[in-house]
């Protein structure tokens, strides 16, 4: 007789509501499942159990170092979210945002050798979620904070980050910003622009805005507007938020933009869009000769390309039916799987430029204006941005191996 059970076969229903559907086909029973040790009889089960594994325990309560090498923390990290920003669905809740963050989980494991475990919270209170995210992260190696609304997805990352000596990244600001700076260091590679004399404009000033904004400048834009509904974020008005106040003085302030979006588009080299909504094709046409249109709203463009071609040299959208495509995949897999080699106690801002400088020069010589980025099945991506990131984790001081 054998010494183990049969292996119960994982759950799949019978029957479901949708059955013949491809997408919901796919997601039936979810799209992931753990695996683990194999157990073949009794004597593995002594070693992965009881009596073995009280000798593990023992030497991590020893050192607690040691978890580093004997359990799955060094290599697995929280997908968490509150289901109120899921890209281009809104505020849906934890239940309805778990297959996006089992989907954040599967592309962690297929582009990073990363393992994931998505984690939906049935609260949107600020002090919650950063009191239940503190007190899981002993077993992770890192949290990446998923489709939470602004602004408290600010405060929520910034006070995790204080708190915890692992990375913490939001990936809706800082994976979306570092795959548009790669792509626009190649764009204005092809216009002969430089960082220092290139006039930006972002239309939306939530996460993703906020982010590219910053990274933007740390990379050496110095003439940069955003906007959100009301028209360039700028000390002036009355209506800011702290967040936005603290982007006017960034960016609008600094550079002496104001008005409406038309106005700041008017003689504008580049136009970044993480907003929705439409931009007139008048107002497009205003932008300066070989202009560069980063649209990047999901599932409709800011401006379709097929109107963005018309004024612009370099077009770039977040969808993957049309070529660029600014798809985050290609940068948080390997930014996580470069600060988890390193044991990283966060992720800093020369993390992410190395990122995002490892993608841009992934072009090469291929460089064209219908390929400024490399796509996400590019076997090169996840090696060379996890080198990047780890020898700029050393560099910066947060690596611990």
């Amino acid at each position: 007789m054998s010494e183990t059970p049969n292996t119960p076969k994982p759950f799949r229903a019978a029957h479901h509501p949708h059955e013949g559907d491809p997408v919901f086909d796919l997601h039936l029973g979810g799209k992931m499942e753990i695996t683990s040790a194999p157990l073949t009889g009794k004597e593995d089960l002594s070693l992965a159990y009881t009596p073995g594994v009280a000798l593990v325990c023992e030497a991590i309560a020893a050192d607690p170092s040691m978890t580093q090498h004997y359990t799955w923390v060094p290599n697995t990290v929280a997908v968490v979210s509150d289901g109120t920003a899921v890209l281009g669905l809104g505020d849906i809740g934890p239940a309805a945002a778990m297959p996006v963050m089992e989907g954040k989980a599967v592309l962690f494991k297929q582009f990073g050798g990363v393992d994931a475990v998505p984690i939906c919270l049935d609260t949107t209170d600020t002090e919650e979620i950063i009191e239940t995210v503190a007190r899981l992260a002993p077993s992770f190696g890192g949290v990446n904070l998923e489709d939470i609304s602004a602004p408290r997805c600010f405060e929520i990352e910034d006070r995790l980050k204080e708190r915890l000596d692992i990375p913490v990244f939001h990936d809706d600001q800082h994976g979306t910003a570092v795959v548009a700076l790669a792509a626009l260091e190649n764009a204005l590679k092809l216009t002969g622009r430089d960082y220092a004399t290139t006039r930006v404009v972002i239309s939306g000033a939530g996460a993703a805005g906020v982010a590219i904004a910053k990274i933007l400048i740390e990379a050496g834009i110095t003439d940069l507007a955003v906007t959100d509904r009301k028209g360039v974020v700028h000390s002036g008005r009355d209506d800011l938020t702290p967040v936005k106040k603290a982007l006017a003085e960034i960016t609008a302030d600094k550079a002496g933009r104001s008005g409406s979006l038309a106005d700041a588009l008017d003689g504008a080299d580049v136009y970044l869009g993480v907003s929705g909504g439409t931009i007139p094709e008048e107002d497009i046409a205003r932008m300066a000769p070989d202009a560069i249109i980063f649209a990047m709203a999901n599932p409709t463009p800011e401006v379709h390309p097929d109107i963005a071609h018309k004024y612009a040299r370099v077009v770039a959208t977040g969808r993957s039916d049309f070529p660029n495509q600014i798809n985050n995949v290609l940068a948080f897999p390997g930014i996580f799987r470069g600060a988890l080699d390193v044991h990283a106690t966060g992720i800093t801002e020369g993390m992410k430029l190395a990122a995002a400088n490892a993608l841009a020069e992934l072009v090469g010589d291929e460089l064209r204006e219908d390929f400024i980025i490399p796509g996400p099945f590019d076997p090169r991506v996840p090696g060379a941005v996890s080198a990047a990131v780890a020898e700029a984790a050393r560099r910066d001081g947060v690596a611990r191996r």
